[in-house]
């Protein structure tokens, strides 16, 4: 029987215009979250917001206006171009998509947005992260991205050896010092913790809450902790195969996917068969199949 050709391309093409509203929404919030906490407390969290934020206070200093949003854009655009063949055409079209409206929204707003936090730095930087952060989130849940410095970290890891990972961090951790010299050690200060948070909430919004826990049981009694599984909990397990490295013998481990209110279950029933069992607790981000979330959920 020939095996069935999945058109991949066209799949991602049609969930990306199905997800646009919700892009849309991502660049609108964290675009408000900018305008109303970060650019008025003088917080540059990082990526070229935060470099923009930097120039924009410098140009108004001098007499000019030099809005933020088409920084953003012209600043992703020059840094694009130098990737865009390493990441193709969707790449391309997810990127340009989030950097435009984000800066869109950040200069469509800018005139009618209240600034909020007043003289309380802690008040603006928190509501700052929590707010960008759920905006963000949105928009790499839906498999977009707002450039930035994820850009510039892929132009430096592509020439060296350093990992993409670290190379954000670095970067973002030198816009945020580079903006003391231009507003204040203190807002320089608070502008990180505002970095820190947003990074927390955009995992939050990416994970959509729907973190597991995986167990592996090394047990003689494994039938009668499976069974205790299958019936009392009435959750499915596997059974991996295993060989002891000292003894040579063979016994299953079971592996289970369970909620974290399951966890203290799991070890209820482990120590009531073996109390000399291992085992072992793990974080998963995402459980897809019988009994957790459907695919393209």
């Amino acid at each position: 029987m020939p095996r069935r050709r999945i058109d991949i391309d066209r799949i991602i093409k049609s969930r990306f215009i199905h997800d646009l509203p919700l892009i849309f929404a991502g660049c609108a919030i964290a675009a408000f979250a900018t305008d109303a906490f970060m650019i008025p407390n003088g917080l540059a969290a990082g990526g070229l917001t935060g470099l923009a934020t930097i120039t924009s206070e410098l140009a108004a200093r001098h007499g000019f206006i030099l809005p933020v949003g088409i920084q953003t854009i012209v600043m992703n655009i020059l840094l694009l171009m130098l990737v865009v063949r390493a990441g193709g055409v969707r790449y391309a079209v997810q990127t340009i998509t989030g950097f435009v409206l984000l800066g869109f929204f950040t200069d469509l707003f800018s005139p009618f947005v209240v600034p909020l936090g007043g003289d309380d730095l802690m008040l603006a930087s928190l509501w700052g992260g929590i707010i960008s952060g759920v905006g963000y989130g949105l928009v790499f849940r839906c498999g977009a991205n707002t450039g930035g410095s994820d850009t510039i970290g892929q132009i430096i890891s592509r020439r060296t050896s350093l990992p993409v990972g670290s190379t954000v961090m670095a970067i973002d951790v030198a816009v945020c010092a580079a903006s003391a010299p231009v507003f204040s050690l203190e807002q320089a200060l608070y502008a990180a913790i505002s970095m820190v948070l947003m990074g927390f909430v955009v995992n939050a919004v990416v994970d959509g809450g729907n973190r597991q826990r995986a167990a592996f049981i090394i047990s003689d009694a494994y039938k009668d902790i499976e069974r205790a599984i299958l019936v009392d909990m009435d959750r499915g397990c596997t059974e991996l195969l295993a060989r002891g490295a000292y003894t040579q013998r063979e016994r299953p481990v079971i592996m289970l996917i369970m909620s974290v209110s399951e966890v203290s279950i799991v070890k209820t029933i482990v120590e009531e068969y073996d109390p000399a069992a291992i085992l072992m607790i793990t974080d998963v981000n995402e459980a897809i199949g019988y009994g957790f979330k459907q695919l393209g959920s």
